[in-house]
């Protein structure tokens, strides 16, 4: 069994904002980077023509971002892009059903909240941009100081995420149940 990704369990971390609705795949990494078949290298072009000077070295695991992350065209390369970059998660009001799929396939794991869970976070790294968030993958609850909200994660996914496994190796991982049905 190959791992596809570390194992997902808790992760606390810093975030980087980006308190923007509709941020949609092109702008999370442009069209003209989309050449490779690889998923090595696309980090260095996550929000290039938005972020010319790049992302800080200290932008954390947490990437937390405005309603309807992932809109647009159907790029696995921006899920590619973005966990390349060093992000573990992305918090979120609503993703793009396709990028949010991507994503999960790719061992990066969106966190879905209510909006105003989102809005205060966003108000709370405004005062304080070093503030921790944990995500509890097993227990499905993301927190900060004093703030807590159950997200909803299909338990298969939710599985892989937590052993590092993509779906062939999940599958393979529960081969005898299947066969014994």
């Amino acid at each position: 069994m190959i791992l596809m990704t570390e194992p997902f369990t808790t992760l606390t971390a810093t975030v980087f904002p980006l308190p923007v609705e509709n941020i949609d795949t092109d702008r999370v990494i442009p069209a003209r980077f989309l050449k490779t078949t690889t998923r090595d290298g696309l980090g260095k072009y996550l929000f290039t023509d938005w972020l010319p000077a790049g992302l800080p070295p200290d932008r954390g695991a947490v990437l937390a971002a405005g309603a309807n992350f992932g809109c647009g065209s159907s790029r696995e390369h921006a899920a590619w892009a973005i966990r390349d970059a060093g992000f573990r998660a992305v918090i979120s009001s609503r993703f793009a059903d396709i990028f949010r799929v991507n994503a999960l396939n790719n061992g990066l794991l969106p966190v879905q909240v209510s909006p105003r869970f989102l809005a205060r976070l966003f108000d709370l790294l405004d005062q304080r941009p070093d503030a921790p968030v944990t995500i509890d993958l097993a227990a499905r609850v993301v927190r900060f100081e004093g703030e807590e909200e159950l997200f909803d994660i299909p338990a298969y996914k939710q599985q892989c995420l937590l052993k590092g496994l993509d779906d062939i190796d999940y599958l393979l991982s529960i081969r005898q149940q299947i066969e014994h049905h």
